[in-house]
């Protein structure tokens, strides 16, 4: 579904919002709370207005032309089977010479009609548009535009007041559906997907007991599947505010708390009732999570914010959804190149340091040479072992294997020859794991990179450094970029501006070439993250803006996710770049710790 809304605080604005069906069962994004939210909000702007004009741009699209006491609007719905929406605009669309037959019913019976009613029946994904018109005879009669925003089965039909269909933007066979005709002269039936289902706005809590003993799933399953447009997140909260392990089954609950539980679905059902809706956002940092027009209080530590309509909800959501999500796919390609050769190094670390391991056993052998040397000399010629006094550990009698095929000399010049051997590979792999390491933390330090991009210009920086490093090769096919990207940028709770690297070469130039010698500097402790450099303009920084800097320094770091952690924090002029480093290495050797929960609400971000 789609909703574009002029709301009456955004009067002079149009938002468009995409909203994704997704179905799994009976799962779904948008639900039925959701739709009665934005049936509130029509009817507080529509509601009594006159159509002046109906078109129908697409095959599967409707554009009714209102005039009311709120201004005049242009309703626009859909029945995309991909994408199905309803919005209000102020824009006009063009639309084809010849007007459709479905286009031609409505002007015929509705033209000049009044929406006097705006309704969802029974929770249900659909909306009823209720309308008065006066026919040839100058009769006023009744008609009702039904919107079944259902995925692949999203359709418009048109009912007469007998409740059969008239028409319908797209009409339904026996041969496409032996469930529900839809046709003109046949009877209008709601679509049978929860004809199965109670509606939640009648139900009582001893029914809703006595529904929930019957079900042997999970409560949180139970609740969803019994009961119209109550989703698995909704019927997560109304377990939560219950107090209540929603992944165990009814029979694990006694009567008493199985009421609870009811009061507790009861009492959101009755501001549904009401017109009572709180539609916010959950965020985890800057991502949004979910969404709804019940407040989710299930989210403790995370952030919800609530706002004044359902509109400005789904607009800002799914448009910052959209932005991680987007970007995501773009890089999904980097991703793949950055995980594969992460993996191939990760095993080739685990396997030198177990050859490493091995070469320390190296010293025994140079133990055995000696011995050979110093007790060999009275072994017959064909002797398979010696035992000799090991003069570096207290004279414990060693048993040295021996090759018969070999003299003395030769058989102690072959455990000297394996001693040298392995002293060579650990000289060496002691290199190569410094080496492996190295790149092991570049290409994590680029994975967190990644996490971070919030767009284009973010993943060409990326690409660029993956080249550079020689992890990619370039194409020489491609042209040079103006790379935009710039680091984040907050505001501390006292007024001192903060920066935030997005990757490694942003990083880079934060620390050497931004900040100056008495900025501070944060980094999350041992692990790949962004540089946060605060401008301290020379002047003492608070305590409070020491901590959001180190907060700032969690959240962008691979330990995100943790509940605490330790932040390293020290003044720019201690930071030290070696020659030849990976882009975002430092070193340095003197610094504070704190440590705290990796969360930046609340921290201002700059308006530039």
């Amino acid at each position: 579904m789609m909703l574009l809304y002029n709301s009456l605080r955004f009067s002079s604005n149009i938002f468009i919002i995409k909203i994704m069906l997704f179905f799994g069962g009976s799962i779904m994004a948008l639900d039925g709370i959701v739709i009665a939210n934005i049936v509130s909000d029509l009817n507080k702007n529509i509601l009594n207005a006159r159509i002046s004009k109906i078109a129908q741009p697409e095959t599967d699209e409707l554009l009714l032309s209102l005039k009311g006491n709120n201004g005049s609007f242009k309703l626009s719905m859909s029945a995309s089977a991909s994408l199905p929406f309803i919005y209000l605009t102020g824009t006009n669309k063009p639309s084809p010479l010849s007007a459709p037959t479905f286009c031609m019913v409505l002007r015929k019976h509705i033209a000049n009609g009044r929406i006097v009613k705006i309704y969802q029946p029974h929770m249900e994904r659909i909306i009823n548009f209720e309308i008065e018109h006066l026919n040839e005879m100058g009769d006023l009669c009744s008609k009702t535009l039904v919107l079944e925003l259902m995925g692949k089965h999203s359709n418009i039909i048109f009912v007469n007041d007998d409740g059969i269909i008239i028409d319908s933007i797209k009409r339904i066979p026996a041969s496409l559906s032996s469930l529900r005709e839809v046709l003109p002269g046949k009877e209008y039936v709601i679509p049978a997907t929860q004809s199965d289902r109670f509606n939640p706005l009648n139900v009582t809590t001893d029914d809703f007991v006595s529904i929930m003993r019957s079900k042997p799933c999970s409560l949180i399953k139970a609740v969803y599947s019994s009961f119209c447009g109550i989703s698995p997140l909704v019927a997560s909260e109304i377990t939560y505010r219950a107090g209540i392990d929603g992944d165990l089954p009814s029979s694990a609950y006694s009567d008493t708390e199985l009421m609870h539980l009811a009061s507790n679905f009861v009492w959101i059902m009755d501001d549904i009732k009401n017109n009572v809706f709180y539609p916010n956002i959950v965020r985890n940092g800057r991502e949004p999570k979910e969404f709804s027009s019940v407040k989710l209080t299930q989210y403790k530590d995370l952030t919800s914010t609530q706002y004044d309509n359902i509109s400005e909800v789904l607009e800002i959501y799914y448009a910052e959804k959209n932005t991680y999500t987007r970007i995501r796919q773009k890089s999904v390609d980097l991703r793949k190149l950055v995980n594969t050769i992460l993996e191939r190094d990760q095993k080739k670390y685990v396997l030198q340091q177990k050859q490493l391991k091995d070469s320390m056993k190296r010293e025994k052998y140079k133990v055995y040479g000696e011995l050979i040397n110093a007790f060999g000399y009275s072994l017959p010629e064909d002797a398979r072992y010696l035992e000799a006094p090991n003069y570096y550990d207290d004279n414990k009698i060693l048993k040295i294997p021996l090759d018969p095929t070999l003299s003395v000399s030769e058989n102690s010049q072959k455990y000297f020859d394996k001693y040298g051997k392995m002293k060579r590979t650990s000289e060496a792999l002691d290199e190569l794991l410094v080496e492996t390491k190295s790149q092991i933390d570049h290409l994590e330090s680029i994975q967190n990179s990644l996490d971070i991009a919030q767009n284009q210009d973010d993943l060409e920086q990326i690409r660029l450094e993956l080249v550079e490093s020689g992890f990619l090769k370039k194409n020489r096919n491609s042209k040079k970029l103006k790379i935009k990207s710039k680091p984040f940028h907050y505001i501390s709770s006292d007024g001192f501006h903060m920066y935030v690297g997005k990757n490694n070469y942003q990083n880079d130039e934060l620390t050497f070439k931004f900040a100056t010698g008495n900025d501070w500097w944060f980094h999350a402790k041992g692990m790949p993250g962004s540089h946060v450099i605060v401008k301290s303009e020379n002047k003492e920084l608070p305590d409070s803006t020491f901590e959001e800097a180190g907060r700032l320094a969690g959240y962008y770091s691979k330990g995100k996710g943790s509940d605490k952690l330790e932040i390293d924090y020290l003044q720019k002029k201690n930071v030290k770049k070696p020659n030849g480093s990976a882009p975002g290495f430092v070193v340095y050797y003197t610094n504070y710790s704190l440590t705290i929960a990796p969360d930046i609400d609340g921290i201002k971000e700059a308006d530039d």
